[in-house]
């Protein structure tokens, strides 16, 4: 009885803080100008919660989940340092949202980046609870438990209004498919900002669980603590020695406002409000310490001593230093250990290779050096081994735990790898087509590229994206799409675009060994060098030491210096097929024509561009892209800026027709995109100049 009590207090002092923490920030709210949300209502299932995950646990809180993160121990002054955007933020150094914690502590369980998009975590987290059964698998060393061999659960926290998300639903059909490690904690006040519950969802997440064979659930009274304890205990339990999921609703009231900019008196009755307020987490906990025989004197101390203690925190977080302008641009990346050109590009006595074969045999060498690698994707298991057969033995050789198939799921291929890569494991997945990538596009703008950033270097998300592209042979509108620029306009990833076979199998190894994301673009026309033109694709595949370091471009065909001295050259920056398209028009110029391959599009061989450009004075970028808008037109821009004075001409670019998709008729595909007399004909212009 006596433990139980201790734990109660301790309850109570952290709903003391939180409620004193909410009206301190009501209080002060020119000072609190950032938007924030506030635990009131949820405080009693969030310390339940909160007291009972270890240090070896994880954990995906949402944007009201303050009272949990003081119940793991983080105080009430690291979160003001947040909610006020301070320098000494430990979450994001004042760059992200009050309760959006990320934390890789020895003493406290791991959080990774927390988005504010609601329900997009709940993917980033089952990818977690992925993670950590593989590691378990593997019996690998990454894996921590507790000093007694305990295993390591995930705990997904989210708001019931998110659960209508459709991503949530590809995490829970993940999660029961594998039975994955993983508790979904939802906490249901009947509101999604202005929206009722009766609203918006025809049931509420306790039914909607019942629709996942293999998901245990409860529905709990979450603003009483003792039930609140009593459950989370058994579905940790439950999870950490049975290692399946569950969901838990608790019911609770909402006690502040949605967030700070949306008062709650603008929408909510004031019957909604009063009866919100009868549920009320601390006069109920309150009164059981009373049960229990804590003395009223006693409760008074620990109230009064919080809200001493919030006050003198709030104060001291006040004054704390605000970042310094200089830290802005920190972060984006975390550093890569590929720097350099390495190994044997072009071993003596080797056979040539084809690109899909050089892609298939670098991820081979990746997965037998490094057992915390895998790869997933849709149809890439052993039946198939990719559509493309890029994947083709890799199942047999290496097992379905480490090779194998997804559901029709772009977002959770691509957001599960931000869990994965937080628990230390190194996914490689594929995108099945460049056009199937919009769906996981939420992901990886949402969680994935801000991740760095976000979390002040502490969470990079290290993930390789394989995504077959490109238009040939009447593949049709939804098969043959470029969307590099698309692509470069999210920051915070890498995107590269290898044109032949040592190019491939270099930066394939180098993306996979970047800490940040990387999407790696293969041009489907040129995986077998069935394209007219594009045989030189083809090469002496490298050794299986050879890595190229990303941002770096190529020389694939040089002028001759006599023309460039007299002024009788231009170049061509491109890559991909553009590469062939540039090289078979450049044979009725001998001489005269100097090609880039950019090789990587991001980040960008600015200096090669540029000096390149600079000494031809004519330029032409080349892309398949339609060409409006594209990273083409945008690369001519800054080429212009930069080289103007060394111009003889302006920046030519050529690229696709501006229709809407590559049409399925051969004629009309081979009529929109560009081809090498499309290119001599803007040679010939360029060089007339």
């Amino acid at each position: 009885m006596m433990r139980e009590v201790t734990t109660l207090l301790t309850a109570y002092r952290l709903m003391c803080q939180a409620g004193a923490m909410a009206a301190t920030y009501e209080a002060n709210r020119p000072i609190c100008k950032y938007v924030h949300s506030t635990s009131r209502g949820h405080e009693a299932i969030q310390i339940a919660t909160g007291l009972q995950l270890h240090p070896w646990d994880f954990v995906s809180p949402y944007y009201r989940d303050e009272s949990m993160l003081l119940a793991m121990g983080f105080t009430p002054y690291e979160l003001m340092l947040q909610l006020l955007a301070k320098a000494d933020d430990p979450f994001s150094g004042g760059r992200s949202y009050y309760s959006h914690p990320n934390s890789r502590r020895a003493d406290k369980p791991q959080i990774p980046h927390q988005s504010s998009a609601t329900g997009m975590q709940v993917i980033p987290a089952t990818g977690m609870a992925q993670g950590v059964q593989y590691l378990e698998q593997l019996s690998s060393g990454l894996l921590k438990t507790g000093p007694d061999g305990e295993l390591p659960v995930v705990v997904c926290s989210l708001g019931d209004g998110s659960v209508t998300e459709g991503e949530v639903s590809e995490a829970l059909q993940f999660a029961v498919l594998k039975q994955l490690p993983v508790i979904y904690l939802v906490q249901d006040n009947d509101w999604g900002i202005s929206v009722t519950a009766a609203e918006a969802r025809a049931m509420d997440a306790y039914e909607y669980a019942g629709g996942f064979k293999g998901l245990k659930r409860m529905r709990i009274d979450g603003s009483d603590f003792s039930t609140s304890y009593t459950a989370m205990e058994t579905a940790i339990s439950y999870v950490r020695t049975e290692r399946k999921p569950i969901l838990v609703q608790a019911k609770v009231p909402l006690l502040g406002h949605h967030t700070s900019g949306v008062r709650k008196e603008w929408y909510r009755t004031p019957e909604d409000l009063a009866e919100h307020a009868q549920r009320d987490p601390l006069p109920k906990l309150h009164a059981l310490l009373r049960e229990e025989g804590v003395e009223e004197e006693v409760l008074k101390e620990i109230a009064d001593k919080a809200a001493k203690d919030i006050a003198m925190a709030f104060d001291n977080a006040v004054a704390a230093p605000d970042p310094l302008p200089e830290t802005v641009q920190q972060h984006v990346f975390a550093p890569t250990p590929v720097t350099e050109e390495k190994g044997n590009r072009c071993p003596e006595g080797g056979s040539k290779s084809v690109m899909v074969d050089a892609a298939l045999h670098a991820v081979e060498e990746i997965m037998q050096q490094y057992p915390e690698a895998i790869f997933y994707g849709q149809d890439v298991g052993r039946r198939l081994g990719g559509v493309f057969r890029e994947a083709a033995t890799l199942g047999e050789k290496f097992g379905d735990h480490r090779v194998y198939n997804t559901a029709i799921q772009e977002a959770y291929i691509i957001g599960a790898t931000a869990g994965l890569s937080a628990v230390g494991v190194k996914p490689i997945v594929e995108v099945q087509f460049a056009d199937y990538i919009y769906p996981g596009f939420n992901q990886l703008v949402t969680e994935i590229s801000k991740s760095c950033y976000l979390s002040n270097g502490k969470y990079p998300v290290q993930t390789l994206i394989r995504v077959p592209i490109g238009a040939y042979g009447g593949g049709g509108p939804y098969h043959s799409g470029s969307i590099e620029s698309t692509l470069l306009s999210v920051k915070g990833i890498k995107v590269v675009y290898p044109s032949n076979v040592a190019d491939m199998k270099g930066l394939l190894k180098a993306a996979f060994l970047d800490p940040n994301p990387v999407v790696m673009l293969e041009h489907k026309g040129l995986y077998w060098s069935k394209v007219p033109g594009t045989l030189e694709a083809m090469m002496i595949e490298p050794a299986a030491d050879y890595v190229l370091p990303l941002g770096k471009g190529n020389v694939v065909l040089p002028a001759h210096p006599k023309d460039v001295q007299e002024g009788r050259s231009m170049c061509i920056i491109t890559y991909g097929m553009g590469v062939y398209w540039a090289k078979a028009a450049a044979k009725a110029f001998p001489g005269n024509i100097e090609i880039i391959d950019l090789r990587t599009l991001f980040p960008l061989d600015e200096a090669l561009v540029y000096a390149t450009v600079q000494r031809h004075g004519k330029c032409l970028v080349l892309t398949e892209e339609q060409l409006n808008n594209s990273f083409a037109q945008a690369l001519a821009g800054r080429i212009q800026q930069h080289c103007f004075r060394q111009l003889d001409a302006p920046v030519y670019t050529l690229g696709a027709m501006d229709l809407p998709s590559v049409p399925l008729n051969m004629t009309l595909e081979a009529t929109m995109l560009p081809n090498a007399d499309k290119v001599e004909a803007a040679i010939r212009e360029l060089l007339a100049y």
